[in-house]
């Protein structure tokens, strides 16, 4: 008890102990530490390079890594490079091919359109300078890439042709795993083709439209009448037998034609068409013998005035006048040559042969009239079921109005008449059945 009150009033014998306290008292600040190396902790070899700066492994990868720990990478990296090698390839690749068929075909383009490419820069006149048509034939300048495996080229400025558009279409070599699968389900799957070399090839007619589209004028800035470039519309092709299915299934317009071999024609291709008398005029002996020297190359050429796609509006039955060539490019050029170049003049055929007697084109427009009949109809069904849903949402909107503008008990003597009188309706229905 003293020692307590000694604690409490303090005691004259001495200084009070302050030992209770110690672990109140502040920590004395940190010195900072020196930056002179402790040379007796580093090797021997490494004194002289210490220097002022403290030895470290941080920037000494060799030291705290072995290529054990790149096993992962060293698996992954062989791959990766591999890859990137076959993209290189197969671009190069694809450019090369798409380079050698316009050099192939920019002679045929040029004796048959004034502007051929992209640059807008029309074929040089008898008698002008050499270089200025070597420049033209540049294959650099007759198409363009539109992907890695798509290329386009384009030409315009002939009679009978608005323009030409061509679309040259390759395997996807830059890409492995896709080239593979290809092959793969081509060979499992019949209705998968397996990837080629091809291009297909589209004209659009004028078909009297010239005046519209490029009205000419002449020196002394008088229209010139343009040339009757007019003929019927109809649908004929020649295809290959290979492709049959697939050309019908793919084709609204070649939906609606039937197919009928012409004892003219090699036995592996067959023509489809709208009448008998369409191919009569039509197949020449220059174009079967083109057909025959292409071979297997050969896939389709269609003239057609119907869309691709089936039509679901009455706007899409407008006819528009194209012809069409799909040749494959396996064994080269030279024997698909003549059959371009058959199909280049095509036009000039149709607006010389293509009109026929009235019996012919009757029968071509009852086959029209009859789709577009159906499509008339479905119009008229889908308007009439948008008409209803929106009397219904009408009634609707009325119903709610006045519900809210009732009592509880005006409510529930509206809900139970609407109640009877669907029970009326529902009863007067079975009868009418019974």
């Amino acid at each position: 008890m003293a020692g307590v009150l000694k604690n409490v009033f303090g005691s004259s014998g001495g200084a009070r102990s302050d030992d209770d306290f110690a672990d109140f008292v502040e920590a004395p600040n940190p010195s900072p530490a020196s930056i002179i190396p402790d040379t007796t902790s580093v090797p021997a070899s490494n004194t002289q390079r210490a220097g002022t700066v403290p030895y470290t492994k941080w920037y000494r990868i060799w030291e705290r890594a072995s290529p054990k720990d790149f096993k992962q990478e060293a698996m992954i990296m062989p791959f990766i490079l591999l890859i990137l090698l076959f993209h290189v390839w197969g671009t190069r690749k694809n450019r090369r091919k798409a380079r050698d068929w316009a050099r192939a075909h920019a002679p045929t383009l040029q004796k048959e359109f004034a502007v051929v490419g992209f640059d807008g820069i029309p074929r040089p006149a008898a008698g002008e300078d050499e270089s200025v048509a070597a420049e033209l034939v540049n294959p650099d300048s007759l198409f363009k890439e539109k992907s890695a495996h798509e290329f386009t080229s384009y030409a315009t400025g002939r009679q009978n042709v608005a323009f030409l558009d061509v679309a040259l279409k390759m395997p996807k070599r830059y890409n492995p795993v896709i080239y593979l699968m290809e092959y793969v389900f081509s060979f499992f799957f019949e209705s998968w083709e397996p990837p080629s070399e091809k291009y297909e090839a589209l004209v659009y007619a004028f078909d009297g439209k010239e005046k519209d589209l490029v009205p000419v004028v002449a020196k002394d800035a008088t229209p010139v009448k343009a040339p009757n470039s007019t003929y019927d519309g109809f649908i004929w092709a020649i295809v290959h037998k290979s492709h049959m299915r697939k050309f019908r299934n793919d084709r609204y317009d070649a939906s609606i034609t039937f197919s009928k071999d012409n004892p003219k024609l090699p036995n592996w291709a067959t023509v489809m068409t709208e009448s008998a008398e369409i191919t009569d005029a039509l197949l020449t002996p220059e174009l079967i013998q083109a057909i025959e020297q292409a071979g297997n190359d050969f896939e389709y050429l269609i003239a057609t005035d119907q869309p691709l796609d089936k039509p679901t509006k009455i706007d899409d039955t407008v006819p528009k006048k194209r012809i069409q060539l799909s040749v494959n490019l396996s064994t080269g050029y030279a024997s698909t040559l003549p059959l371009f170049s058959q199909f280049l003049r095509f036009a000039d055929k149709l607006v010389a042969s293509a009109h026929f007697r009235g019996e012919v084109m009757r029968k071509v427009r009852t086959v029209r009239e009859g789709e577009i009949k159906k499509i008339r109809r479905a119009e008229e069904e889908e308007k009439a079921e948008e008409r209803k849903i929106a009397a219904e949402k009408v009634k609707k909107e009325e119903r709610e109005r006045l519900l809210r503008g009732m009592n509880a008990e005006e409510q529930r003597k509206f809900l139970d008449r609407e109640s009877q009188k669907g029970h009326r309706r529902s009863m007067k229905k079975y009868t009418t059945k019974g």
